[in-house]
């Protein structure tokens, strides 16, 4: 059985949103990352994917998204071995400016370029990799 994550690229004036999540995080603490978060368990549902990214990216930075489009999907294993299917959408912005609005799971909030991102040290690979997905989508 998987863990379902769902995270948001937001991206405005040539810049994404990208949070550093909070230290107090079970995963990935301390990292630079996108916004997002786990699908509930809801029994039967429609657009459960669309809603949690909507739910999570308004918990979390305080923003309304609208219009998400499917970039990437991938798995991966946390370090106390729970398996994690991982699934980005590109998402405009409907109203709002972000904020750290969960500071249990946000630490800061930056506005990067693409290049900012993909020249950083410390942001991972996968998510240089979603960022380019991401930003060939937006450039379409």
């Amino acid at each position: 059985m998987f863990i379902v994550n769902v995270e948001a690229a937001i991206h405005k004036e040539g810049r994404w949103l990208l949070i550093l999540r909070s230290e107090k995080e079970e995963h990935a603490a301390g990292v630079l990352s996108l916004v997002g978060g786990k699908c509930e368990q809801e029994g039967n549902s429609t657009d459960i994917f669309e809603r949690t990214v909507k739910r999570e990216v308004w918990e979390e930075v305080g923003i309304e998204v609208a219009n998400p489009r499917y970039v990437n999907s991938s798995s991966f294993v946390t370090d106390k071995g729970i398996h994690v299917m991982d699934i980005v959408f590109l998402c405009d912005i409907k109203s709002g400016k972000a904020y750290r609005k969960s500071p249990d799971e946000v630490d800061a909030i930056y506005w990067m370029t693409t290049e900012e991102i993909l020249q950083h040290e410390d942001i991972p690979t996968y998510l240089k990799d979603n960022i380019k997905l991401a930003d060939k989508l937006v450039n379409k």
